[in-house]
């Protein structure tokens, strides 16, 4: 299964590709290092990106991101920035597969060292599915990729957040997606970054459930106003997506 732009490319042991059901993409996984999910999906959804803009995604993985808003919106050109190696290779083989080499650059590299790979005030847009866990919170996984995307071994918030700002253009936007219960800290470092909240949508797994992911945008040097969207739910039951899914995200 491939793309109709796509050229061909050898899978590595492990790998499986895809359907994105977007534009006819597809994208290289390996489930037992690790695949998008739902947070990327729905943070894809979340962004406002306008043509002609530049986008920068910190913490690519396997390029989930660049390639949906690529199908999804008219920007003109799209980063992703990845430091683990096996990812960006996967990403950046993503890439060529659906023939965006011209639209998408994957970059390995690590985003604390940002200023030897980026200008500041280079982006429009920047957005991040960054590790959700502070050191040994939450429970580790035995593999370390999936630690990597997982926990904040390899970067943290704040580097996320300060670098992001960093390259952004005056009136850039910021996008994220992490838990609820970090709300308080996310909002404060965006601050001292000079970051301003802006638009804020709590995702709930189901109506009787509490809120297990938050979407965040955020403008640089914007003024204090914060709008709190409508809950956005993602199970009508078990297994069965609630419309609004099914219709704004492509499930």
């Amino acid at each position: 299964m491939k793309s109709q732009n796509s050229t061909t490319t050898e899978l590595k042991d492990g790998e499986r590709i895809d359907d994105l059901q977007r534009n006819g993409y597809v994208i290289i996984q390996d489930p037992g290092k690790f695949c998008f999910g739902m947070d990327a999906v729905l943070l894809s959804g979340f962004c406002t990106v306008k043509p002609g803009e530049h986008v920068l995604d910190i913490g690519t993985g396997t390029g989930i991101i660049p390639i949906l808003l690529e199908a999804k919106t008219k920007g003109e050109h799209f980063t992703g920035i990845e430091i683990q190696e096996e990812s960006a290779d996967m990403a950046a083989r993503s890439v060529a597969m659906n023939g965006l080499s011209e639209k998408i650059d994957i970059i390995c590299g690590d985003i604390r060292q940002g200023k030897d790979l980026f200008e500041q005030d280079s982006f429009h847009v920047v957005v991040s599915n960054p590790p959700y866990m502070i050191g040994e919170h939450g429970l580790k996984c035995g593999q370390e990729p999936m630690t990597i995307a997982r926990h904040e071994v390899m970067c943290t918030l704040e580097d996320v957040i300060s670098e992001g700002s960093r390259v952004l253009k005056d009136k850039g936007r910021f996008y994220m997606v992490h838990r609820p219960f970090r709300l308080v800290e996310i909002f404060e470092t965006f601050r001292k970054y000079h970051l301003e909240p802006k638009r804020m949508r709590l995702v709930y797994p189901y109506a009787d459930k509490e809120p297990n992911m938050v979407l965040l945008e955020a403008l640089k040097g914007g003024r204090s106003r914060l709008t709190v969207e409508k809950p956005l739910i993602v199970f009508e039951t078990e297994g069965q997506y609630k419309q609004e899914i099914l219709e704004e995200y492509g499930y």
